[in-house]
């Protein structure tokens, strides 16, 4: 796999180079704050983890980063130009790719038009052209076949295929199509053990490659075994903002559960159970 990254990355992109940066990012709905005073940076060859419980504020910092919403505060740069995305489409054409935590994937498709799903390609420009399906099915098995993902047929639906395969392919075609940021919300949330090993295994791939990967999760021991950086949120604010030299695994893993506050609960538990 790493071959297919290096040969899709941007040559010109040095490792740790800043590709997205956010400084001081809020976002209200109406009365409701959802997030406030984000600092995020993206780098090139990095692993960006961003972990939080639900409603912590992920969700919403991936709709702002991706094109989904704008922010209300401060400021986004790409490639230090600031920017404030208006559609997904925008977010893409600057070479940020979102693989959701529900896969944009149709089951019952097969595994090469998901891999080219809203990007066929075609004979021509003119309307209804015919669609060069030889060519699709031929490039999709070669990438993923670079991968070490080796489906029984290119023509199976890729629903039959395991979470963590799933993951991959969407992976691939991130890839495939230009990304330089690959965000991946909750990617290994509702796979077991090795199917999570596999998708861990292409997210430190991306990352050697020069690929700048947000992971977001709420798992910390998966989070730390590919991070370079680690960010947790709680309420829509950042409680923890350190590079992995900064913060060993158990800190990481106590702050996810609570931190202070876990203490807390555990000493009054304590107190009451006496």
């Amino acid at each position: 796999m790493t071959d297919t990254l290096h040969e899709h990355a941007d040559p010109h992109l040095s490792a740790g180079e800043p590709l997205v940066e956010m400084r001081g990012i809020g976002k209200t709905y109406g009365a409701i704050r959802a997030l406030k005073g984000i600092n995020l940076t993206v780098r090139a060859g990095e692993v960006t983890c961003v972990l939080g419980d639900n409603g912590a504020g992920k969700s919403t910092l991936i709709k702002i980063i991706s094109g989904l919403h704008p922010h209300n505060e401060g400021t986004m740069k790409v490639d230090g130009k600031e920017v404030s995305f208006s559609s997904p489409r925008e977010s893409l054409a600057h070479g940020i790719a979102t693989v959701y935590q529900d896969l944009a994937v149709v089951s019952l498709m097969e595994v090469w038009r998901n891999f080219f799903l809203g990007s066929e390609m075609v004979g021509s420009r003119v309307p209804l052209a015919p669609l060069k399906i030889n060519d699709m099915k031929r490039i999709a098995d070669e990438e993923l076949r670079k991968m070490g993902i080796v489906v029984k047929d290119i023509n199976q639906p890729i629903g039959t295929l395991s979470g963590g395969q799933r993951q991959c392919v969407a992976i691939a075609r991130a890839v495939y199509f230009g990304a330089r940021v690959l965000i991946l919300d909750e990617p290994t949330a509702a796979l077991g053990v090795k199917q999570s090993g596999v998708v861990l295994k292409y997210t430190a791939a991306a990352r050697d490659a020069g690929l700048g990967v947000v992971f977001i999760t709420h798992n910390p021991h998966h989070a730390y075994l590919v991070g370079n950086h680690f960010v947790i949120l709680k309420l829509g604010e950042a409680v923890l903002d350190k590079k992995r030299s900064e913060v060993a695994l158990d800190e990481l893993t106590r702050q996810m559960a609570g931190g202070d506050e876990l203490t807390e609960l555990s000493h009054e538990l304590q107190g009451s159970a006496s």
